[in-house]
């Protein structure tokens, strides 16, 4: 059973005052905010138990590497992989998007094909582009339908022999919207063409299971899992990884090296060179304990409570304009005022300390598309309740009469 009072005091921020109101914070989608108790472990571990992993002998070094590789233990079921060597720690999504555009693009050449979707945040476009500009590689763009889902019937006809990969998101930043990843996966297949999954948003408001998906590659970031900042994860396939050249070099990633020559060491160490964001992954770790206690799927059905019930108090608000209809949106949905500019909006509200976001969020061609320059953006975490939404419609109308 789901304790929205139990959760709600697990977490510092809540009942702050922040200027005229207090906290209400509607910008999970940019970054979450921590329990207590992953704070609290971060702190422990750092004051007790901390050492560089992987070196030393020592007792320290020998607990910090026990505990860094249980984190890794825990991302492994959490996305039930197969296989811990199949996890990579990364700084955030945008490197290990970066990872695999650089490594497994290495061998792309003049003409070869990528596939991306007009949703893409930008960390799963400007990677491409640098392949664009150094090798001539080509990006290609699935479009949308009218829920804000990709077109996978549009998405195959740019399919050619000369596509090298596929990547899209799990779930829109923008609109909230869930993916078709099964069927695109299985077209791509088909055809012997991987698949890479944004999950950034997905992995937050999703269960994940990428055996199940049979996805290639899959990255998320901690810092939206209500884990630490400077964390990120790849799930690669073994036959993927295998085939692919290191990412950065240094030590760690190494099992030999001589004055000629450099032996890689195995996975997932190739892919994770020099000392690693080591308490950063046990702050995952942790935090992916803590909403396993919870209960993940008692978390979503939490947020699609709350994320419904925000839609249909916005709906109600006369000069609020959703980017789509937002039935196909889940915990995020993006909304204009008419007559009043998003900045405006945000600053306006923030006055009642409510907290959203307002901009372009890192998907400029996606807006393009909707021809708006930037829109606000509210997204629901695991501690937001109904009394947050009031609070929202409250200081929307209050900003309305302010610009009247």
């Amino acid at each position: 059973m789901f304790d929205i009072n139990a959760v709600r005091n697990d977490f510092s921020f809540i009942n702050q005052k922040i200027n005229d109101g207090y906290s209400v914070y509607l910008d999970n989608a940019a970054s979450s905010q921590k329990p207590r108790s992953v704070v609290d472990e971060i702190s422990r571990v750092y004051h007790e138990e901390y050492a560089n992993v992987h070196r030393g002998i020592h007792y320290l070094s020998m607990k910090a590497t026990e505990n860094f590789e249980n984190a890794r233990a825990e991302v492994t079921n959490f996305l039930n992989s197969q296989n811990e060597n199949q996890i990579i720690f990364t700084k955030n999504a945008t490197e290990a998007i970066n990872l695999v555009a650089s490594s497994f693009g290495s061998k792309f050449e003049k003409g070869d094909e990528v596939i991306i979707s007009i949703l893409e945040h930008h960390s799963n476009i400007v990677p491409w582009h640098f392949l664009r500009e150094r090798n001539g590689v080509v990006i290609k763009w699935a479009n949308i339908d009218e829920s804000g889902c990709i077109d996978v019937d549009h998405l195959e006809s740019l399919i050619t022999k000369k596509t090298k990969i596929i990547s899209v998101t799990h779930m829109s930043n923008v609109l909230g919207t869930v993916q078709p990843l099964k069927e695109i996966i299985n077209l791509a297949h088909q055809r012997d063409i991987p698949v890479m999954v944004d999950g950034t948003q997905g992995a937050v408001h999703n269960n994940i299971d990428v055996s199940d998906l049979d996805v290639d590659f899959y990255v998320f970031t901690g810092h939206k899992l209500y884990g630490p900042s400077g964390i990120g994860v790849l799930y690669a396939k073994k036959e993927q990884l295998d085939n692919m050249i290191p990412y950065q070099g240094g030590g760690e990633m190494i099992a030999e090296v001589t004055k000629d020559t450099v032996v890689y060491a195995d996975l997932p160490q190739k892919f994770e060179a020099g000392t690693p964001p080591i308490v950063q992954a046990i702050g995952l770790g942790h935090a992916i304990k803590y909403i396993k206690q919870i209960g993940i799927s008692e978390i979503h059905k939490h947020e699609k409570q709350i994320s419904d019930y925000a839609k249909e108090k916005l709906a109600q608000i006369d000069g609020i304009n959703f980017l789509i209809n937002p039935v196909k949106s889940n915990g995020i949905f993006s909304f204009t005022m008419d007559g009043t500019h998003p900045h405006d909006v945000s600053t306006i509200i923030d006055r009642k300390g409510v907290a959203i976001r307002a901009g372009t969020h890192c998907a400029e061609p996606l807006l393009q598309t909707f021809n708006v320059t930037s829109t606000c953006r509210a997204s629901i975490g695991m501690y937001n309740n109904e009394k947050d939404i009031d609070s929202l419609y409250d200081s929307l109308l209050y900003c309305k009469k302010f610009f009247s």
